[in-house]
């Protein structure tokens, strides 16, 4: 992984990507949450949102060197 995307001869970092990326699947992931009422059982709804966005990023930043 070289750490820069060629879009049209603009280089986009890769961890922007997977930043964009990971913030629309958590985001995915807290609407499927809050339809299914598993915040009523979280403490604290915007640190769990947090910890769900850094999870997921950790695990998108890990998967992409082997795409």
């Amino acid at each position: 992984m070289t750490g820069h995307l060629d879009v049209y001869g603009v280089y986009v970092p890769v961890l922007l990507v997977a930043m964009l990326a990971a913030y629309g699947i958590k985001s995915l992931l807290a609407t499927v949450l809050q339809r299914t009422g598993f915040y009523r059982w979280v403490w604290h709804p915007p640190l769990f949102n947090l910890a769900l966005y850094i999870i997921v990023l950790g695990a998108l930043f890990n998967l992409l060197p082997r795409m």
